[in-house]
């Protein structure tokens, strides 16, 4: 879905029949980019210099410029090691769906994006990490895949070149750690998938100790986009640091949740009342959640910020993944903020003990606090926790995921932790009375 008034690409093709065919896909405008690379001669370099001027940037949550990603790759003429790109389709941020929509209606955007990004850093084979639960897009990209390796467009010598890449698939086991590159790659290679320290990054030292690059999937499908339009049309959209269109799946208590396609930049408002028609049943907003769990939550007085990488640092928040939660005035935050505690706890490793045992206290502090058994002491000692989970005190993000909507939790809605210890309940009548024992930790999502 997307909003009219707004120019638009990475979605057009979705709402065409038969839109992850070749032959709808290449009527349209598919593969036009890699054709024209392959057939005119641009060079490697020549492309990786067209995304750097752009200004893309990783659309998997960290906003890494990513053509500058790519110029990390060493050189192919020096280091004479297999490479890989790998492609982090295991989309398990709470409240993140927009890769599904790409994979399931346009597979051949992708496989575009994943051949000009190996052309670009000289790589001959790329795998495509897709979530366990994402079973209907498995298909779609795989059936694409064989499509595309019939036509020529993938294999050996493609479309008569001297380029030669191949394109393997693989199936997550659910596991949201997953989702971080190294432990990413750690589960491609058949190991427990537990992330890698830092120092050596996965340019140096990625896929089987070999030079490596993992790109998100929307992060990808702007790419052949870019390559046929140019960099100034990429600019013409969006905001000066943060250009193009983002896909923003917006989900929570609002009257039409989905994904919509608008430019970086365009204000959380917009998207809440002209994208997806508001907070729903009239209802007020109270909270809401940016770019996916990990970012937090913000009040309803802040609807206004813009949904750009920039605007949400100020906010200390993070556009993440472009995921938005809303929250209406039935809401109870503490137990909104207790299910995704449970979320981490259960998700978490256990690599490291910031992080393992962080998120279990966070998880009975908020639990006995939303069940009417706090003291006024918790709210510091949450503040506490989490800055000893975070910032960067792990092998990996995950206790940074916990810890910053935890934070955001006492800064912005403090009144209302308070107000469950002085009642010794929760005050929001919609929320669920006392249990007689902390919950265990269920995997706990929530979808658009």
């Amino acid at each position: 879905m997307t909003r009219e008034s707004h120019p638009t690409y990475l979605l057009d093709r979705t709402r065409l029949h038969d839109s992850h065919t070749l032959d709808v896909h290449r009527k349209n405008d598919g593969y036009r980019a890699l054709e024209t690379i392959l057939k005119e001669g641009h060079s490697p370099e020549q492309v990786i210099d067209l995304i750097k001027n752009s200004g893309l940037r990783g659309r998997g949550g960290a906003g890494f410029p990513t053509g500058l990603k790519w110029s990390f790759m060493p050189d192919a003429n020096k280091d004479r090691r297999a490479r890989y790109l790998v492609v982090n389709a295991d989309e398990s941020e709470p409240g993140t769906c927009k890769d599904r929509v790409l994979m399931e209606e346009d597979p051949h955007g992708l496989i575009e994006g994943i051949l000009i990004g190996c052309y670009a850093m000289r790589i001959r084979a790329a795998y495509i990490y897709v979530r366990g639960e994402y079973r209907f897009a498995y298909d779609r990209v795989a059936a694409a895949i064989e499509e595309a390796r019939r036509a020529n467009l993938l294999g050996k010598n493609i479309l008569g070149s001297t380029f030669s890449c191949e394109i393997w698939m693989h199936k997550g086991a659910g596991a949201y750690i997953c989702g971080e590159e190294t432990g990413l790659m750690e589960s491609l290679e058949g190991k427990r998938g537990h992330p890698r320290p830092k120092p050596p990054f996965p340019a140096g030292f990625g896929l089987w100790g070999q030079p490596t690059t993992v790109n998100n999937v929307e992060t990808l499908f702007n790419v052949p986009f870019i390559l046929d339009r140019g960099a100034e049309w990429y600019q013409s959209m969006g905001t000066e640091n943060s250009p193009g269109n983002i896909l923003i799946a917006i989900s929570g208590h609002v009257e039409r949740p989905g994904v919509f396609e608008v430019p970086l930049g365009i204000s959380a408002r917009e998207v809440l009342e002209d994208c997806a028609g508001g907070v729903w049943k009239g209802r007020r907003l109270k909270a809401w959640i940016p770019g996916g769990s990990s970012t937090g939550f913000l009040p309803a007085s802040e609807i206004g910020l813009a949904m750009d990488h920039e605007s949400l640092k100020n906010a200390r928040s993070m556009l993440g993944t472009g995921a938005m939660i809303i929250l209406d005035e039935t809401a109870c935050t503490v137990r909104s903020m207790e299910i995704l505690s449970r979320f981490y706890e259960h998700e978490s490793c256990g690599q490291c003990s910031q992080c393992r045992e962080g998120t279990q206290w966070l998880t009975q502090i908020l639990h006995r606090i939303e069940n009417g058994q706090g003291r006024m002491e918790d709210l510091d000692l949450l503040s506490s926790l989490a800055s000893g989970m975070a910032p960067g005190k792990t092998i990996c993000a995950l206790a940074d995921a916990a810890a910053i909507p935890t934070h955001s939790l006492v800064r912005h809605f403090r009144d209302e932790l308070e107000e469950h210890v002085r009642r010794g309940c929760c005050p929001v009548p919609s929320s669920p009375g006392p249990a007689a024992a902390p919950p265990r930790s269920p995997s706990v999502e929530v979808k658009a």
